[in-house]
Parts: C-alpha cells; structure tokens; sequence
C-alpha cells in the first residue's frame, strides 16, 4: 500500500503566472441546467501551474515532451531540502545528500518557497542551483530535477544557464511543486506525466508522490 502525496497547484482563473505570461482562461461551456452535462473550456499556456519542461523547450531539435517514452516521467524520486539556503544553492548542499541521490531518477529541490504561492513575492529572491550545482546534477544521469520555485533560473534570466545544463542532459525540469514536507529523508515514486500534445514544449501536470506506508 502507498501514500499518494499531492505535489501540484490548483489551476485557478486568479492563479501566478511567470511573469509575461497570460493567466489561464476557464470558463463553463455547458451546464447541467441548460445543456444536460456540464463541460468546462480550457485555454493556458503550456508552461502554466505545476508543469513540466521538455528539452524542446529551449534547445533547437532537441526531445519534445511527446517524444520521450512515457516512462520518462516517472521513476525513483528523492528530495534534497535546502529551507535554509538563501540565494544561491551551492553544490555543497548537494554532495552533503549525494548518498540519497544516487540512483535516483527525479531530485526534487524543496527550498519553501511554495509557502509565497499568491504572493507578489513568490516571483523574486528564491533560492536557484549555482551553474556549478546544476551542472553536478546534471552529469547523474537523471530522468529530471524538480522545484516548488516557479523556475530553475532566476525570474527575468536572459541566459537561463541552469535549464540548459538539464535540457543538454535530456533531463525535465518540473516548476511550481508545492507541498514537498512529507517527502524529506524519504525514497519516493514519482510522476509527472504530461498532456500529450505535438510538438510539447511543455504541459501542466499532476505532480505526485507514491511513498510507502
């Protein structure tokens, strides 16, 4: 038997957007009342909410989120808590749990910032990977790396030096998790299985963890 730990953000018409991002539109197509059987329209960008990375994403030819297999988006997970770092994320804080990520298929980053989700301030000032840091994770052979941040890089990053050094690696990167307390010294299933579209650069997801009771 497992525990199925909800990872993701509520999609909501007054929900945080990266910032130039239009915030999602949902609104009632049809009613019980008038129609018989309600239906609801959808309209966001792929990048909305608790969502997923694909390589495509940034990288010319590289893997949409339709061109991974599926089983790409679920694997062994494990959680690296770095509440007390405040700015950047240095690779020490990583080799101090090299012993829980090694073998593992997702890392999860829990920095707290989840806590500022509805507020102005969730946009700016959380803690992001040194290039040093993310490039370590990315030489582990991993599926995919996850944060409860709302990017890998800075808000506003022309560069985006860590979401390349994953996207190089065929890694995914997984943003805007939320809920990440259970987890903390603990082995994992994780999934983040994506809409599967042409061409996803992208996609909302229902992030979860499966942990054994």
């Amino acid at each position: 038997m497992h525990r199925i730990v909800d990872l993701s953000h509520p999609l909501a018409l007054d929900m945080p957007v990266y910032p130039g991002t239009e915030p999602p539109v949902i609104r009632r197509a049809h009613t019980l009342e008038r129609d018989g059987f309600a239906e609801t329209s959808l309209a966001m960008y792929s990048h909305t909410g608790t969502h997923v990375d694909a390589p495509s994403h940034m990288l010319a030819s590289a893997p949409s989120l339709d061109g991974l297999e599926v089983g790409h988006f679920v694997g062994e997970g494990c959680l690296v808590d770095v509440t007390g770092c405040a700015g950047t994320i240095q690779l020490d804080a990583l080799r101090a749990s090299e012993g829980l990520i090694s073998g593992a298929s997702f890392v999860l980053i829990r920095t707290g910032w989840d806590r500022y989700w509805g507020d102005a301030g969730y946009f700016s000032g959380f803690p992001v990977l040194s290039s040093e840091a993310a490039e370590w994770l990315a030489a582990r052979r991993l599926k995919g790396i996850g944060f409860d941040a709302i990017s890998a890089d800075p808000v506003g990053a022309s560069d985006f030096v860590n979401h390349l050094h994953f996207f190089r690696a065929g890694m995914v990167i997984v943003e805007n998790l939320r809920g990440l307390e259970p987890l903390v010294g603990r082995r994992f299933l994780f999934s983040c299985l994506p809409l599967k579209f042409a061409d996803a650069d992208g996609s909302p997801v229902r992030a979860v963890a499966l942990l054994e009771r």
